[in-house]
């Protein structure tokens, strides 16, 4: 059993030695490994460092040669720069010295002037003295020729001046009015004949006369009424005044306002016709004729505006005025016709001239608007219309044109212009206006008194019906530079002092004869 017991002992205890010695050796394997491995990675990290050191040093020689290229290559540069500067400066300082050798030529040269200038100017001044004084001595001497003062010769010196100032002139004047004249006329001829050559319109005169004709002269005594009642009625519901003279189966309406007028004509048209004339058909009728009036008046303004090829509409109480100038005259001239052409020959003017043709329109048309109301409203008919455009909302444009077309303010555009000079085309074609015969000779008599009244004048005729005025001077005391300004002055008197259609020719004539008698 102890035999057993020490077996086992002496087993434990040799295992015992046995993994002590496994454990003893695995420990210096894995020392020596771990040495080994160790051993490795120092020669490892060696020759690493060694590596790098090389590669560095290698980094740092070639770093070192380009630098020193680099160098050596500004170095290079900066002393091409510096010889190139100093070449510059070499340069330059030459030309220093050269301008400094010049401005000492200079110098001495400007001193010789400088003494050379003191002494003319002496000599000037010395030269000057003596002839004041021999201008003293030339002017007693004139004085003592002539006879004259020096007041006296000095006014007889302006006077010449005057005289030959006056010559220049008018031969400015006439110079600069055909110069005008070659530029102007021939374009404003051309667009006035093929504006007047478009245009395609009546030429007929109208006249004021509202007359009605009656069936027979019983018919006169039916219209006045018993004790007058049928006349009185009548007057009293159109505003006009009927006029039964010894004119045969005729009765003649009067009244100022052409609407009125109008519709007086109308109602004793209607009351003659249907024969029944007393004081309550008068006024129905009177009623009925006026609202048909009225219709036709509206369409009348509608249908100007067709005519005149205006678009956008209008403020009707505009309208309705330009309706109610279908029933007014002017010299025998209807005005609503006569607005219409003038807005026609308006636009194709200002398109031709390349003006605003919707305004240029606008304002013909309604340039003579303020006749329908002149009668009612104090001031000229123009300045009338063009207020009342501004109240109905028109453009400032279109109340300029129609207050300027008479000239009553300044015209300021192409279009005011055009709108006057549409106005006196339209008015002065043949047989377009009437006038009557104690105007007519009032104007040409003031045409010939105008003429009359300057200075040099010897007669003066109005011919052609006004439109031409010929001037004769005397020649002693006009001559032909003169003329020109004379014909300039007189037209220009005519401009400010009277009023006409169209435009009026002023042609002065100077004539010199010598007569001699053979015996």
């Amino acid at each position: 059993m102890e035999d057993n017991l020490d077996m086992n002992v002496f087993l434990v205890l040799g295992l015992a030695a046995a993994l002590t010695l496994g454990v003893a050796i695995g420990y210096f394997y894995y020392k020596f490994r771990v040495t080994t491995r160790q051993a490795q990675a120092r020669s490892d990290a060696r020759s690493i460092i060694e590596d790098a050191h090389r590669s560095a040093e290698n980094t740092r020689r070639e770093v070192e040669l380009a630098a020193k290229e680099a160098a050596l290559k500004l170095k290079d540069e900066a002393e091409a720069g510096i010889q190139a500067r100093r070449a510059e400066l070499a340069r330059l300082e030459e030309r220093l010295d050269n301008r400094d050798a010049a401005l000492d030529r200079r110098d001495s040269e400007l001193d010789e002037r400088r003494s050379d200038l003191v002494r003319r100017e002496e000599e000037l001044r010395a030269y000057a003295t003596e002839l004041e004084a021999r201008q003293v001595e030339q002017v007693k001497a004139l004085e003592e020729i002539s006879g004259l003062t020096g007041a006296e010769a000095e006014r007889r010196l302006f006077y010449n001046l005057e005289l030959e100032l006056e010559d220049k002139l008018g031969r400015m004047v006439r110079d600069r009015t055909l110069e005008a004249e070659e530029r102007a006329d021939a374009e404003a001829r051309r667009i006035t004949a093929t504006t007047m050559e478009r245009l395609v319109s009546d030429i007929t005169a109208e006249s004021t006369v509202k007359a009605v004709a009656l069936p027979s002269d019983d018919m006169k005594g039916r219209v006045i009424g018993r004790e007058g009642r049928n006349i009185r009625a009548f007057e009293s519901a159109t505003g006009v005044d009927v006029i039964i003279d010894d004119t045969p189966e005729t009765v003649v309406i009067s009244c100022f306002d052409p609407v009125r007028r109008e519709i007086g004509r109308l109602a004793m048209e209607r009351l003659v016709q249907d024969g029944r004339i007393h004081p309550g058909r008068i006024e129905q009728v009177v009623a009925k004729i006026r609202k048909d009036v009225e219709k036709e008046i509206k369409s009348a303004g509608r249908q100007a505006l067709y005519d005149a090829k205006i678009t956008g509409g209008m403020h009707g109480d505009l309208l309705r005025l330009l309706g109610a100038l279908k029933y007014r005259t002017s010299y025998g001239q209807n005005v609503l016709a006569h607005s219409v052409e003038v807005a026609n020959l308006c636009g194709m003017m200002a398109a031709e001239l390349g003006a605003n043709v919707k305004i240029a329109r606008r304002a013909a048309l309604l340039h003579d608007v303020g006749k329908a109301i002149d009668h009612e409203v104090e001031g000229t008919h123009a300045l009338i219309g063009g207020r009342f455009a501004k109240k109905c909302g028109e453009s400032d444009g279109v109340v300029r044109a129609i207050s300027a077309h008479h000239h009553e303010i300044e015209m300021e555009s192409v279009e005011d212009i055009l709108v006057a000079t549409a106005d006196a085309v339209s008015a002065s074609r043949p047989g377009a206006r009437r006038e009557t015969t104690e105007t007519y000779i009032e104007r040409l008599r003031a045409l010939e008194d105008i003429a009359l009244d300057h200075r040099g004048v010897d007669k003066a005729y109005a011919i052609q019906a006004g439109r031409e005025i010929r001037v004769i001077v005397q020649p002693s005391e006009v001559d032909d530079r003169v003329a020109a300004k004379l014909a300039f002055d007189i037209s220009k008197k005519i401009e400010d002092e009277l009023e006409y259609p169209g435009q009026i020719r002023v042609t002065v004539i100077r004539e010199s004869r010598a007569t001699e008698y053979a015996r």
